[in-house]
C-alpha cells in the first residue's frame, strides 16, 4: 500500500524540512533552558565538593556563608579543632567582588580566602591546569580560566597588587561566577579592613579600629566513627553557633539560593514547550488547508477517513521528530558559548522527545478535525 504521508512529504520536502528546522531551533532553546537549570544545580555543588568538609560552622541563627552573611572570629578554628571527633579544621572567607583586566574591563568573580599552610587544600589538583596552588601568605592569586587572566599577570586589588600563580578550570561559585583564590590574610584585608579615611573618621568618633580577624565560616572534617550530628550538637550547645553538614549545605543552596531561579526557568521552559506545540498544530492545520482539495478528491474516490487521518498524524509526528533532531544539534552547537555552565543531559533529551511525540499527536488532532469535516463535493466544485 502506498504511504500517503511519505508521498506528501516528498512532494513538499524542502518546505517540510525548513519548517522542521524552525521548530527545532525553538526546541533547542527549550533544551538550553533545561541545561541552564542543570548547570545552576551543578555549579552550586562545585565549591562544596572542593572543600569537602563534614561540618560547616557559621554564625548562630544564620544560613551562611552562601545564603546569608556570617561572621566568626578566626581563632574559633582552634577551638573547633580540639573538639572530640574533629580531625581537621580551617577558617574560610567568601566574597563577591569585581576585578579589572588590562583593558579596564570588569570581571565579576567570587573570592575564596584560605590559609595555604592550613589543614585544608581548597584548590583541587584535578582542576589546576597551569601554574601552582598558593604558597605565600600575601599577594598571590589563583584564577579560573573563565576570567581571562594569564599566568604571571599582575592584578591590582585595592592598594595591593597580586600575581597570578595558577589557573584552574571549571571552578565556579553557586551563582556561576568564576572563583579566584587568595590567602586568608589577604582575603580578610579585602573584606573586613577599612580604608585610612574610614579609620581616621572612626578615631574622631571615639571608635577604636583594629586589624580584623574575622572569617565567614569554619569547616571541619571528622575522625572515623564520629557522626556530623553528634559533633554539631556539641558545638551548638557549648559554642553557641550554628552547624550544618555537607548534605544540609547542599540543600540550603538548592532550596534557598537557586530555588526561585529554577522555578522561573521551569515556567519559561513550560511556556516554550506549549508554544512549540501550538506552532506545530498551526503548521499542520495550514498544511492541511493547502491540500484540502486533494483530501476531498481522496474522499470522493473512496479512500476512508482513517487512511487520510493516519497521513496527517504521521506527518505531524515526523515533523516533531525532525524538529527534535535539529533542536538537539542546535543546542549542542551553541551551549558552550554561554557565559555560565549549560549542562545538557541525555535523560532530559529523552524526556523532551516523549513530550514532543505526545504534543505532536495532540496537535495533529486540529488537522484531523479539518479532514473529517472536508466535503467531497469540494473536489468537483473547485
Amino acid at each position: 500500500m502506498i504511504n500517503l504521508a511519505y508521498k506528501d512529504i516528498q512532494h513538499t520536502f524542502s518546505k517540510f524540512v525548513i519548517t522542521a528546522m524552525g521548530v527545532g531551533m525553538l526546541l533547542g532553546i527549550v533544551l538550553i533552558m533545561i541545561g541552564v537549570y542543570r548547570g545552576m544545580v551543578e555549579d552550586a555543588k562545585v565549591l562544596l565538593n572542593d572543600v569537602n568538609a563534614d561540618v560547616w560552622v557559621v554564625q548562630q541563627y544564620t544560613l551562611g556563608p552562601f545564603a546569608e552573611s556570617s561572621r566568626l572570629y578566626q581563632d574559633l578554628q582552634d577551638s573547633i579543632k580540639v573538639i572530640e571527633g574533629v580531625d581537621k579544621a580551617a577558617a574560610l572567607t567568601f566574597q563577591g567582588m569585581q576585578l579589572f583586566d588590562k583593558q579596564g574591563h570588569a570581571v565579576r568573580v567570587y573570592t575564596v580566602g584560605y590559609d595555604p599552610r592550613g589543614d585544608f587544600q581548597i584548590i583541587p589538583n584535578a582542576a589546576l591546569i597551569e601554574g601552582r596552588v598558593l604558597r605565600e601568605s600575601h599577594y598571590e592569586m589563583v584564577v579560573t580560566d573563565k576570567t581571562g587572566f594569564a599566568l604571571g599577570e599582575k592584578i591590582k586589588v585595592g592598594r595591593n597588587v597580586f600575581t597570578v600563580v595558577g589557573i584552574t578550570q571549571g571552578t565556579v561559585s553557586s551563582g556561576g561566577d568564576p572563583i579566584v583564590y587568595v590567602s586568608l590574610k589577604d582575603a580578610q584585608i579585602m573584606q573586613f579592613s577599612y580604608s585610612n579615611p574610614r579609620i581616621r573618621n572612626d578615631r574622631f568618633r571615639g571608635l577604636e579600629s583594629k586589624d580584623s580577624q574575622l572569617v565567614n565560616v569554619v569547616v571541619a572534617t571528622l575522625k572515623p566513627g564520629y557522626s556530623a550530628d553528634q559533633v554539631a550538637q556539641h558545638i551548638e550547645r557549648w559554642k553557641h553557633l550554628t552547624v550544618y553538614s555537607q548534605a544540609e549545605q547542599i540543600q540550603i543552596l538548592s532550596k534557598n539560593v537557586i530555588e526561585r531561579s529554577s522555578k522561573q526557568i521551569g515556567l519559561f521552559t513550560l511556556i516554550l514547550v506549549l508554544v512549540s506545540s501550538i506552532i506545530i498544530g498551526l503548521i499542520i492545520y495550514t498544511m492541511t488547508l493547502e491540500k484540502i482539495k486533494e483530501i476531498s478528491i481522496m474522499k470522493l474516490i473512496g479512500i476512508p477517513n482513517f487512511v487520510i487521518t493516519k497521513m496527517i498524524i504521521q506527518e505531524t509526528i515526523l515533523l516533531g521528530l525532525i524538529a527534535f533532531v535539529f533542536g538537539n544539534l542546535f543546542a549542542q552547537l551553541i551551549h558552550t558559548n554561554f557565559p555560565k555552565r549549560v549542562l545538557l543531559e541525555l535523560p532530559d533529551s529523552f524526556t523532551l522527545l516523549a513530550v514532543i511525540i505526545v504534543t505532536s499527536f495532540l496537535s495533529s488532532l486540529i488537522g484531523v478535525y479539518k479532514v473529517l469535516k472536508a466535503d467531497p463535493a469540494q473536489a468537483i466544485g473547485g
